[in-house]
């Protein structure tokens, strides 16, 4: 059971990772930079949801190939790139959170939505859970293409 301090940290970890994500998909400025700038305009962010954040941030972006692939297979009727940016960065860390992350799916789902319902349009929060829980019952086939792809890719680069 997660304690509920850490149940807020990883909250505010998602929502960063998510400002992140969002400005490095749109503007393709380097995450790097993105997430110093993030770190510094939520200075008051306790350690722990920073370290989150850029647990999350790397990951999504080492599996990103793997991740849309994911997606466009659960979600067809909409191409990737017409996903809006909001939506698409919120599927990718559910995505990377209930496989790679080990995070349970429903919460990994429920804050998805729950973000969804904060950040995106009136029908993200719908669309967000629909294309998720289409994936629940592929998670093993899921965790074991994105850990072919980190093996295939080399060691990480700190």
């Amino acid at each position: 059971m997660v304690p509920e301090s850490l149940k807020g940290t990883r909250r505010k970890a998602r929502e960063m990772a998510l400002q992140v994500l969002y400005e490095v998909d749109l503007v393709r400025h380097q995450p790097g930079l993105v997430l110093e700038q993030c770190f510094e305009l939520n200075s008051d962010t306790p350690e722990e949801a920073r370290q989150y954040c850029q647990g999350l941030v790397s990951g999504v972006l080492k599996c990103l190939p793997v991740l849309d692939d994911y997606i466009q297979r659960y979600a067809p009727e909409w191409p990737l790139e017409q996903i809006s940016a909001i939506d698409r960065n919120l599927l990718r860390i559910a995505l990377y959170e209930f496989t790679l992350g080990h995070v349970p799916v429903k919460v990994a789902i429920n804050e998805a939505v729950e973000l969804a319902k904060a950040y995106g349009s009136e029908s993200s929060s719908r669309f967000v859970n629909g294309v998720l829980g289409s994936m629940v019952d592929f998670q093993s086939a899921i965790l074991a293409a994105l850990e072919a792809h980190l093996s295939a890719s080399g060691p990480a680069k700190a």
